[in-house]
């Protein structure tokens, strides 16, 4: 199968790119953007801060420098407002951004974060279902990306994410 649900640290992924659910500054800051920043090194601080900044759905690449990955895809995931700000609409292009800039770059295996879980309060269940049926459709149209990886360290999310793609392949065998 070329998409897999694992429990762990995206830091720790031997993969081509991971991607990173930045903040719009690229700084840095809590949860899995913190943990990226913290295990890449001061490098990476560089490297973003002459991106100049990230808007809401779009991605931006940077080296991996001290991860195992190849490179950081870094992308922006709306705070949750509850549902009438286009927030799943830009969720999507959070993933169809990364997976665009992935392709660019060459990378066959990419792991995603759980996007606009944590603090940016996205409801889980909803945010599982966009991730898994925006990387399904686009893996459908591109075959570039040879296996895609949904990270998390949340046990709970963890199995979200499992109920998600098994109900996309019964959905759609």
């Amino acid at each position: 199968m070329k998409v897999d649900v694992l429990l762990k640290d995206i830091t720790e992924m031997k993969v081509d790119a991971v991607v990173n659910a930045a903040n719009r500054l690229l700084t840095g800051g809590g949860g899995v953007d913190g943990a990226i920043h913290r295990a890449a090194g001061e490098g990476l601080n560089k490297a973003c801060a002459r991106l100049g900044g990230c808007e809401t759905g779009d991605a931006k690449i940077t080296k991996g420098f001290k991860l195992p990955a190849k490179y950081i895809i870094h992308t922006v995931g709306p705070i949750w407002k509850g549902g009438g700000s286009n927030e799943e609409t830009q969720l999507k292009n959070c993933y169809l951004s990364s997976l665009s800039e992935a392709v660019l770059n060459g990378v066959k295996s990419i792991a995603f974060p759980a996007i606009s879980c944590g603090a940016y309060g996205f409801p889980h269940e909803r945010a599982a279902a966009i991730a898994v049926n925006t990387v399904m459709g686009f893996l459908k149209r591109n075959d570039d990306i040879e296996k895609v990886y949904f990270v998390l360290v949340d046990e709970n999310l963890f199995k979200i994410y499992c109920a998600a793609l098994y109900d996309y392949e019964v959905n759609n065998a």
